[in-house]
Formats: structure tokens, C-alpha cells, sequence
């Protein structure tokens, strides 16, 4: 059986700095939102699944869930710029106040991708929460509300992240070492 550990460069972001973090960001949230709006927060899987089972419990005011499955990975570990939905919503969004939950933004296509989507279904407001935001990798600019952390430009696994899948149950962010992906010459 493969130690996962053994695969890791060094930990980015430990566990107490994410929950930390974590309520700050519901802190936020649930002071802009009027308590009467609406809230339904959509969750990117799967990488944001982590994020948003500990956000929506931090959040003090109702809201609801749902998820979207997007792709622009693959296997690899840079995005294809090929983006389709391979999971859309339960539910209407019509005059609803959405809050997309994200894990990471990277170069923002995707985001960009899935924001004009869910513009076009006419809720009544969309804003944006991202656990990782890499500055430095953004080609298409996206607007954020909320950002967790901004990284340096490198590859991070663990709560909800993956790479090839593996790693996602680690309970913090943690750089993956170049080793590891290195066979896919990037």
C-alpha cells in the first residue's frame, strides 16, 4: 500500500490555519447577505466538497446546497481549456442569491466558463468564494468576492484537491512533490 505522505513536498496550509480561515470567510459571508435573501451556495466538485461542508456549517444563516460537476483537468495537472459541465444543478436559480464555492482558481477559464453559465439562468445575484486563489497563473479575469489564501504557483493536493484522484482526504493543503508528476512532462 502506497504512503501518501511520502508523496508530499511540505505542508502549505495546516489544518487550525484553514478552519481558521474558514470562519472569517462564513464571517463575511453571512455578514453582507441580508437574512432574507435567498442563499443557495453551489459547490464545483469535487474539489470544493471539503470547503464547502465546513463552510456551510460555519455559515450562521440559512442557505441551501448544490453541486456542479466541471471539468478542465483531466488527469494531468494543468488545466486542458477544454471546460464542459459534467454535472449540472438540481434546481432552478432563477431570482436566487448564488454563491459558487470554489477550492481553487487558477487560470480562471473555468470559473469564467461556469460564472457566464449560471449568469444566463438570471439569478438575482452571483458572487464567488474560492478556499485558493493563484494570482499568478490567472489568464481571463474573474471576479472573486471571497479568497480563502493566495498561493505561489504550485501544486497543491489535499482537502477535496487531488491529483490523479489521490490525496483529497488529507486535512490540510499541502505541495505535492514534482516527482510525483514528473513522468508527465509538463
Amino acid at each position: 500500500m502506497r504512503d501518501v505522505y511520502q508523496d508530499i513536498d511540505h505542508i502549505l496550509i495546516d489544518e487550525q490555519k484553514l478552519q481558521s480561515r474558514i470562519q472569517e470567510l462564513a464571517d463575511a459571508i453571512t455578514s453582507t447577505a441580508n437574512d432574507h435573501e435567498d442563499l443557495l451556495l453551489i459547490c464545483v466538485l469535487k474539489g470544493g466538497f471539503m470547503f464547502l461542508a465546513d463552510l456551510s456549517r460555519a455559515l450562521k444563516r440559512p442557505h441551501e446546497l448544490d453541486f456542479m460537476g466541471i471539468s478542465s483537468y483531466g488527469s494531468g495537472v494543468k488545466s486542458s481549456g477544454a471546460v464542459q459541465i459534467i454535472m449540472d444543478l438540481k434546481q432552478p436559480i432563477v431570482d436566487r442569491h448564488v454563491l459558487i464555492v470554489e477550492d481553487i482558481i487558477d487560470s480562471g477559464r473555468t470559473l469564467q466558463y461556469m460564472r457566464r453559465n449560471l449568469l444566463a439562468r438570471n439569478p438575482a445575484s452571483l458572487h464567488i468564494c474560492t478556499l485558493l486563489n493563484k494570482p499568478s497563473r490567472r489568464e481571463v479575469d474573474v471576479p472573486v468576492d471571497y479568497i480563502g489564501f493566495d498561493i505561489p504557483d504550485k501544486f497543491v493536493v489535499g482537502y477535496g484537491l487531488d491529483f490523479d484522484e489521490i490525496y483529497r482526504n488529507l486535512p490540510f493543503i499541502a505541495v505535492l512533490k514534482p516527482e510525483v508528476f514528473a513522468h508527465l512532462n509538463l
